[in-house]
């Protein structure tokens, strides 16, 4: 299968590390070129060199805080002018903090809300006039609490479902533009932010972390956690050319931990 990610342009967001690293090496391996970006820039520095040592391609990064309208502002215009402008557009954003309704104040639901939300929808208006010229593709990572809400995680839980609603819409607006706009939902993915979920759980059920991960598995039909690797590789898929007539969808990779249909 010929994915025909040569030389195209992708930017994906919060990608120095866990999931959002992943994809981006993934985009990079199949030679497309890449602009990483997150807050922490000695971890993007690194980045940047481990993939320019394992991939031929262009790496390059711009420090943002995406919760910031002028970092996306700044991160776009930075992009088009080093890439060439932006085919593929990956939105990622680290998740809020977990905790139950009463735990958290106007501050805590703001906070949540411009950092898994509205950075989305600001990371997508900034893109669009280069996506438009020639078309493109934009995935957003949301949550498997897009299916199935996660105990504890309310504003995540929240959120994301601001990003199906979001992600389904435009599919219509966008499509005479030849832009396909899809959800990918990760479930128990090893990264850091699951370990500390399972921390959270644990703590909140007064058990041990490894209590709760055996728990979780025991709750997937394969039995183990993912790894980024294997989301990346259908976030990869929905941004290359073998997929074009998928739009609007809410993909999960979970090994079939959710049960809603």
């Amino acid at each position: 299968m010929d994915l025909n990610l040569q030389n195209k342009n992708a930017l994906v967001a919060a990608s120095s590390q866990g999931l959002g690293k992943a994809v981006a090496a993934q985009l990079a391996k199949e030679g497309a070129r890449v602009m990483i970006t997150s807050r922490d820039e000695t971890k993007l520095q690194a980045v940047q060199k481990e993939f320019r040592e394992k991939f031929d391609v262009e790496v390059d990064y711009f420090r943002a805080d995406i919760t910031n309208s002028e970092d996306i502002k700044q991160l776009i215009k930075h992009t088009n002018e080093t890439l060439g402008g932006i085919d593929i557009l990956v939105n990622n954003a680290g998740g809020p903090p977990g905790g139950t309704f009463e735990s958290f104040t106007d501050e805590d639901w703001e906070k949540a809300f411009q950092l898994n939300l509205l950075s989305y929808v600001r990371l997508i208006r900034e893109a669009l006039p280069e996506l438009k010229k020639n078309g493109g593709r934009i995935i957003n990572i949301a949550s498997s609490s897009i299916k199935q809400p996660i105990p504890g995680l309310i504003l995540s839980n929240t959120f994301r479902l601001g990003i199906v609603g979001m992600t389904k819409t435009l599919s219509e607006e966008l499509a005479p533009y030849h832009i396909l706009i899809n959800t990918v939902a990760p479930g128990r993915i090893a990264t850091d932010r699951v370990d500390y979920l399972d921390q959270h759980h644990a703590d909140r059920q007064n058990i041990t972390k490894e209590e709760v991960v055996e728990k979780a598995k025991s709750l997937i039909p394969l039995r183990r956690y993912g790894t980024p690797e294997e989301f990346a590789n259908v976030v990869t898929f929905l941004a290359s050319d073998a997929s074009s007539y998928v739009t609007g969808s809410s993909i999960l990779v979970d090994g079939g931990m959710v049960k809603a249909l």
